[in-house]
């Protein structure tokens, strides 16, 4: 081996292969999807050599010319006693050295939102630019594999999460000579046969470390279940409604509470936020915030971009803060995009144009005005604003990959299609703060985007500036209110002073401001999800059945939970379950073991081991490779490889043994060879009460009955099914139905049932809660 070591003092990189010791050998250590170590004893007594320094770049290759190890030494060589010479004292020093890596990891891993849909190659690139963009060239990066979602984590740093990346899609990254690269597990792979010569047997070591298992159960995050309708009646004087559950909110992560805020009161704008597109530089920063000289006249070519996508899910608030608009401006601020920056495909925004002479904002819906056209004052401060609310609160499926007899599958993933409420609302900071904010537009759009770009400004030609701009994630509350009259209107949720109606605790807990209680006879109608540990339960019927042919009993059940990626729901749990099946069932996917090779090809962890002895190939992932330099000439470099399959050491699902102490674990498996979510029929999302009075409940679904089927409500959730009479309060077979009250507090459950046997239900209840007085 040759190293070289630079030791920042001018002289360059100085070659130390002549003061590497016999008894203390260079090893390289290198970790799938972690950063490599280059440790070893040098001998520096030669005047020539001075001792190495901290953050010295190391530098080791090979005899052939391959680079081995390139990295820094992260801490001060350890000086140690090797004995007395004619000068006295003798030491030796221990150095230990850090891939290039580290220097990534010394950088904070900024806040960020979760990456939607996108290839491991594109977030794994969209991280290294935010934490230090140009350090590192990333053209060795290979898009590969989708992600369902990846949320990087700021608590970690970049190797950690990059590490994450590499694992979710069931990749191989590493980092030398400068360069960061990251491909697909196995695009690699040694082939060695005790056929041809190639494999030393005695040197093969391998085990089998896990039991098969055929059933298997695993939990995961909390998720969003029944999908709740609650109503009060409003007397005049109540000013809090407490809810009957807690509403589902999101874990604080950065893509729940705050997703993107940014008050533009920096320098130059925020490159680990933004993505700016303006040749013409008509987007700056100023003691106003972000400032708008103009455009070229074209829509879509003078933008501000949010460079995380926005999931479509839950309640979201999207804010414009302290805007003014000048005269002739032309453009769309605050929009939300479904694929290129184009007027046509912005599901929602505000579009500015002029009228009459004047300044105008008008609600913009999948690309054409809606709703009132207002009028901007000159010299006045406003504030626009967009809520969305969506019952389906997470909107993309995760995706797990695992490798079955050498082929990477792909289990889960998809889409979640769902309607959204939208209100449009404006404020003008003029007026007092408990004015109510101008309700521009309030409706309803049948099909939404699981997902959208977020473009703060798309200038055609934009005069003024914005002083901040963010984008929060409620949870799931929305508040409707039916009037006296029959009129019905979004009641607005925030804090006070922004001209809102209400607030919703995390404790469920609905409180309305002074000017804005519900009058008698008006009826507050909350909508919200309740929440429960995800959780799935599935076998393998074939290994079960041909377990059980020596006439023992043959399911192997393992419990446990899905630590990476997250499995954010029921189906996601299920995809991670099929996973899991796929080589849990296998004796074969339990192997782990090593390999002991000198000289060989160089080999990296994610390489595959394509091993044939005895007639039989069994193909491993390369888990981890340690070269230790044998001291000899010509070059001896001995490679110890510790290799493993999923079921010994997983690398696309990491697991934990202990299954989360909340899980209401399922009686029943599901069967893996049926497609996820075969076993149940669609929620229903738009079920809503048509009207309420003393005696009745008139129900819509929303869907027309399955064939055979029809829908059936009970008074406690969990218990469906024919047969099952406790709770049952009626089946109906057409859409529209009436519930009879039984009292002032009523809670029913509802699911849709087909007509096969025995029939299919929904996955969770769409619940009718109320609190309304009855007639005697």
């Amino acid at each position: 081996m040759k190293v070289t070591i630079d030791n920042l003092d001018g002289a360059g990189a100085v070659d130390y292969s002549s003061a590497l010791c016999g008894d203390g050998p260079l090893k390289i250590s290198r970790t799938l999807n972690a950063p490599s170590i280059c440790s070893g004893m040098l001998d520096v007594t030669d005047a020539a050599l001075p001792v190495p320094v901290r953050r010295g770049r190391v530098v080791v290759t090979a005899a052939n010319g391959t680079i081995l190890f390139t990295g820094y030494i992260a801490t001060d060589p350890e000086a140690v006693y090797a004995g007395t010479g004619l000068k006295g004292p003798v030491y030796r020093y221990a150095v230990s050295a850090v891939s290039d890596e580290w220097l990534l990891d010394k950088q904070t891993v900024p806040l960020s939102g979760a990456g939607l849909g996108q290839s491991g190659g594109q977030l794994l690139t969209t991280l290294t630019n935010r934490v230090d963009a140009g350090l590192f060239t990333t053209t060795g990066v290979l898009n590969g594999l989708a992600v369902g979602v990846f949320e990087p984590s700021q608590t970690e740093n970049w190797s950690v999460n990059a590490g994450g990346v590499a694992s979710a899609t069931y990749a191989a990254y590493r980092v030398l000579d400068g360069a960061i690269g990251m491909q697909p597990a196995g695009t690699v792979t040694h082939t060695l046969s005790d056929g041809d010569g190639s494999l030393q047997v005695a040197a093969l070591k391998t085990t089998s470390v896990k039991e098969l298992a055929n059933d298997v159960t695993v939990s995961g995050d909390m998720e969003p279940t029944a999908y709740v309708t609650e109503t009060f009646a409003g007397d005049g004087t109540t000013t809090v409604f407490q809810l009957s559950e807690d509403p589902f909110r999101p874990k604080k992560t950065a893509n729940s509470a705050q997703f993107l805020l940014d008050s533009f009161n920096e320098e130059v704008l925020d490159t680990q936020i933004w993505q700016l597109n303006d040749s013409g530089s008509h987007l700056g920063l100023s003691a106003a915030g972000l400032t708008m000289t103009g455009g070229n006249g074209f829509d879509g070519q003078t933008t501000l971009t949010a460079i995380d996508p926005v999931e479509m899910g839950g309640t979201l608030v999207v804010e414009a803060g302290s805007l003014q608009l000048g005269g002739a401006s032309a453009g769309v601020v605050c929009g939300l995009y479904e694929g290129a920056t184009q007027s046509a495909n912005c599901f929602v925004g505000y579009n500015v144009r002029q009228s009459g002479g004047n300044t105008v904002v008008v609600p913009f819906v999948n690309g054409a005005e809606v709703g009132t056209v207002f009028p901007m004052l000159q010299g006045h401060i406003y504030t626009l604003r967009i809520r969305l609310h969506c019952v389906e609160v997470q909107r993309v499926s995760q995706t797990y990959y695992a490798m079955v007899d050498g082929v990477v599958n792909s289990f889960g993933g998809g889409l979640v299609a769902a309607p959204m409420s939208l209100v449009f609302e404006l404020q003008d900071l003029g007026v007092a703060s408990n004015t109510p904010a101008t309700v521009l537009y309030d409706g309803p759009v049948v099909t939404s985007p699981v997902s959208c770009s977020f473009v703060a400004v798309n200038s055609v030609q934009l005069f003024g500036s914005m002083g901040y701009c963010r984008i929060t994630q409620t949870g799931s509350g929305w508040v409707v209110s039916t009037l006296p009259s029959g009129v019905k209107m979004t009641r607005l949720i925030g804090v006070a002073g922004e001209g809102v109606d209400c607030k919703v605790s995390a404790a469920g807990k609905v409180t309305f401001f002074a000017g804005r209680v519900p009058v008698a006879g008006e009826l507050v109608t909350v909508t919200y999800r309740v929440q429960q540990r995800a959780v799935a339960r599935m076998e393998d019927a074939a290994s079960v059945a041909e377990e059980a042919a020596g006439g023992v009993p043959g399911t192997a059940q393992w419990l446990g939970k899905v630590l990476k990626p997250a499995a954010r729901s029921s189906m996601d749990c299920e995809s991670a379950a099929m996973a899991v099946l796929s080589f849990s069932a296998s004796r074969a996917a339990a192997v782990a073991g090593t390999y002991v090779a000198v000289n060989p090809q160089d080999v990296w962890p994610g390489d595959v081991l394509a091993v044939t002895s005895a007639g039989q190939t069994m193909s491993v992932v390369v888990r981890r490779v340690e070269i230790a330099d044998g001291m000899g000439c010509p070059e001896m470099l001995t490679y110890r490889m510790s290799f493993a399959n999923d079921w010994a050491e997983g690398l696309g699902l990491t697991l934990s043994e202990a299954i989360a102490v909340d899980a209401l674990l399922p009686s029943t498996a599901l069967n893996s060879t049926l497609p996820v979510g075969s076993g149940v029929l669609s929620n229903l999302q738009q079920l809503q009460v048509v009207s309420a009075t003393g005696t009745a409940l008139q129900v819509d679904s929303g869907t027309a009955p399955p064939a055979g089927g029809g829908f059936e409500v009970r008074r406690r959730d969990g218990d469906f099914g024919p047969g099952v009479d406790q709770d049952l309060v009626l089946r109906s077979p057409v859409r529209s139905f009436s519930i009879p009250r039984e009292g002032q507090i009523e809670h029913y459950y509802v699911r849709m049932f087909d007509g096969s046997k025995p029939p299919l239900y929904s996955r969770f209840s769409s619940a009718v809660f109320t609190d309304l007085p009855v007639s005697e």
